[in-house]
């Protein structure tokens, strides 16, 4: 309706790269609308978008400086146009495409930038403006600059409201929390560096990192970093449920990066963790952020030649003047490098623009898939990157302001119930930046929306919710007594509710069992209770027993998954066949009964694995030996099962073989037709969907039984 200009302000996680490029083709159904430019940074793009973007268009999004195909888009009946702001800065600025634009120069052409707090503060805003005498740009952030957070250039200080005049619409950080389309953040600081008169354990609320000798020399220090990497290595488990979520370290530039990466290898050599880490980062001039303010941009090296987080163009093959400390940091990536070729058989290099696009391209899809435990940065992945798996942040950085938030914000997209908040671990003292910047991006009393409440209120929660457990059920053997099936239901949901509390609490470092009014073994005996409830279940649903249960979900993700499996127990065997005193012999098999109880990944296992204490532990002599007897009787076990499903549900078995094959290999289940498949004689249409779920829950109980959680 307007030539005027707008942005929007849409929260980091609420969906704004699609509701931009949602608008980007609605717009270019526009009849005044010559073309509409999509412009993404190439940095702020994962590779799952980074796919979904060549999709469209193949090669708009890659990681060359190819401009050629864009300035042939701007010239051909291409409308919606999907392309990088490293691209369209060439496009508009170097001499050899020049004459090709002159044709668009004056067409009413749209631009929607994402991410625009970044890419749009240094020159090619300023070459768009003049080159595009008819242009409209929007903008979409979720952190836009203001006066506050606005870094002085050449240019001056400039606001989002500067360059996009018009804020069109704001869906912020509280809004999102409130519709739980993110979640909230629990944020600790370690402090290091105390005043002599504290100990370095000490938990007194006061403590901060001393006035005037937070200097370099400090932050560098032997010293400190090995606090810092053994607390990472003490509780990156427990922030991580396991390993079932991984994290982001930011560190404050390269040469602290390859500190501490050295650092957490030797101590992985000398067998102090088993982490698998991972880097990346740049290595032309202004490698480090060095205003801390998320705003890594365009650096220019020389000759005017642009470069950008993942981009290659060096000094040393430039030709220009970067100092032996680039070269190094270079030298060490590839080493680093090396390390991550070793780890997954790959095969990149800082090399050229292309296989060390691809190693960044490769370094996200792992971070995705859990296969890094922690990925050390210093700019790189701490805006645009989205992985539900991320959930812990660690710190060692001075940020502040959309540079905070756009970081802190990579750890609280919400994926299952385990996963109840993003978790924040500051080893600076940077609780007034934190606070300064959530009352910049949402409102002044937006703190305890924002954050989680202090461990105290966890464990009062917790007790609260115990006691309504309590009421129903006051002892473990009482579970066993109630009296129908609402009963159940009331047990179910109030044991449920404890273990969503107790999901966050242990999250805390300060986590101990003993602020809880229950005691760990307690616990366990009422997790093994609510897994009793959760096996009726499923047998009445193979039974096609028609109960008010059915329906409930036991959000078994909230039962802490430890690295319990069958190898695990053979070695409790192991130890119970060498006991020589009775009583030691009887509290070993104890052990190992509870074990089975209460791990949902051995619980199934729980009467073979019995069966094969009882009927053929008593025939070995040596422990040795258990190891073999074991697998002879697995196998043996595995084979009759097998039959058996054959037998009584009438089906092929060669094909039934190939069906559960493919189900352990890709790990997704078979489909329908597949299913109904195996069956000799097919059923009618009104049963197929009864005895598909039927045969499809028998092979699940198959494949859970003898599969998972075995074990090397």
């Amino acid at each position: 309706n307007t030539n005027k200009n707008g942005y929007i302000w849409h929260t980091t996680g609420s969906g704004k790269t699609l509701t931009s490029f949602k608008a980007a083709q609605v717009m270019m159904t526009l009849p005044k609308v010559h073309k509409v430019v999509f412009v993404v940074d190439r940095k702020d793009l994962d590779y799952q978008t980074i796919k979904e973007f060549n999709y469209f268009r193949k090669g708009s999004v890659d990681g060359t400086d190819n401009t050629k195909q864009l300035v042939s888009q701007f010239n051909d009946t291409t409308k919606l146009i999907v392309t990088t702001i490293q691209k369209l800065n060439t496009a508009i600025y170097k001499n050899r495409y020049l004459k090709q634009m002159q044709g668009v120069k004056d067409e009413n052409v749209v631009f929607i930038f994402d991410e625009c707090h970044r890419s749009q503060f240094g020159d090619t805003h300023e070459r768009i403006t003049n080159f595009f005498t008819n242009a409209q740009l929007f903008g979409f952030t979720g952190t836009p600059i203001f006066a506050d957070n606005a870094v002085k250039n050449k240019l001056g200080k400039r606001t989002t409201k500067d360059l996009f005049e018009l804020c069109l619409h704001k869906y912020v950080i509280t809004d999102a929390i409130r519709d739980e389309n993110v979640l909230k953040f629990s944020v600790e600081y370690y402090n290091v560096i105390k005043r002599k008169t504290q100990s370095m354990d000490s938990d007194d609320e006061d403590d901060e990192e001393v006035e005037g000798i937070d200097t370099q020399e400090v932050l560098k220090s032997e010293k400190r970093l090995n606090l810092i990497a053994d607390y990472i290595i003490k509780n990156h488990r427990r922030k991580t449920h396991n390993g079932d979520f991984n994290a982001i370290f930011c560190i404050s530039n390269i040469d602290q990066l390859m500190a501490y990466y050295d650092l957490f290898q030797r101590k992985k050599e000398a067998e102090e963790h088993d982490l698998k880490i991972a880097t990346i980062f740049s290595y032309g001039t202004n490698e480090d952020d060095k205003d801390a303010d998320g705003m890594q941009g365009i650096y220019n090296i020389g000759n005017n030649h642009s470069t950008t987080d993942e981009s290659v163009a060096i000094a040393a093959d430039e030709g220009n003047d970067d100092d032996y400390k680039t070269l190094h940091s270079r030298e060490k990536l590839d080493e680093y490098i090396k390390d991550y070729n070793k780890m997954f058989n790959m095969n990149y290099s800082t090399k050229d623009t292309e296989t060390y696009y691809n190693f960044y391209k490769d370094v996200s899809k792992r971070v995705k898939s859990r296969e890094i435990d922690i990925l050390f940065v210093v700019n790189m992945f701490l805006t645009g990157f989205d992985s539900k798996t991320l959930n812990t942040l660690y710190v060692d950085k001075n940020l502040q302001y959309h540079g905070l938030i756009q970081a802190f914000s990579r750890t609280n997209r919400i994926i299952n119930e385990i996963k109840s908040q993003g978790n924040i671990v500051c080893f600076r003292n940077l609780k007034k930046n934190t606070d300064k910047a959530v009352a910049l991006f949402s409102n002044k009393e937006a703190k305890e929306e924002i954050f989680l409440a202090p461990y105290e209120t966890y464990v009062e929660q917790f007790n609260t919710a115990l006691t309504r457990l309590l009421t129903i059920v006051p002892t473990v053997e009482s579970v066993d007594t109630l009296p129908d099936e609402n009963a159940d239901l009331e047990f179910i949901k109030a044991f449920r509710n404890l273990m969503r509390v107790k999901n966050v609490v242990e999250s805390f470092a300060d986590f101990d069992f003993g602020d809880l009014e229950i005691t760990e073994q307690d616990f366990e005996n009422y997790k093994s209770k609510y897994l009793d409830k959760y096996e009726q279940v499923k047998n009445d649903k193979q039974a096609e027993k028609v109960s008010i249960l059915n329906e409930i979900d036991f959000e078994l993700e909230l039962i802490h998954r430890d690295e319990i499996n069958v190898a695990y127990i053979l070695q409790l065997l192991k130890d119970y066949q060498n006991e020589t005193e009775d009583v030691e012999k009887g509290r070993r098999k104890k052990q190992i009964i509870d074990l089975l109880g209460g791990s949902t990944t051995l619980r199934s296992k729980k009467e073979l694995i019995e069966k094969f204490i009882d009927e053929h532990l008593p025939k070995i002599t040596e422990s040795e030996e258990i190891s073999d007897a074991f697998e002879t009787f697995w196998t043996n076990e595995q084979k009759q099962a097998f039959e058996n499903l054959v037998t009584n549900e009438k089906l092929d078995g060669k094909e039934l073989e190939a069906v559960v094959n493919n189900y352990i290999y890709t790990n997704r289940k078979p489909l329908r037709n597949d299913v109904l498949g195996l069956l000799e004689q097919k059923p009618k249409i009104r049963e197929r969907k009864r005895v598909f779920e039927r045969i499809l829950m028998k092979i699940e109980d198959f494949v859970e039984v003898f599969f998972e959680g075995i074990g090397e």
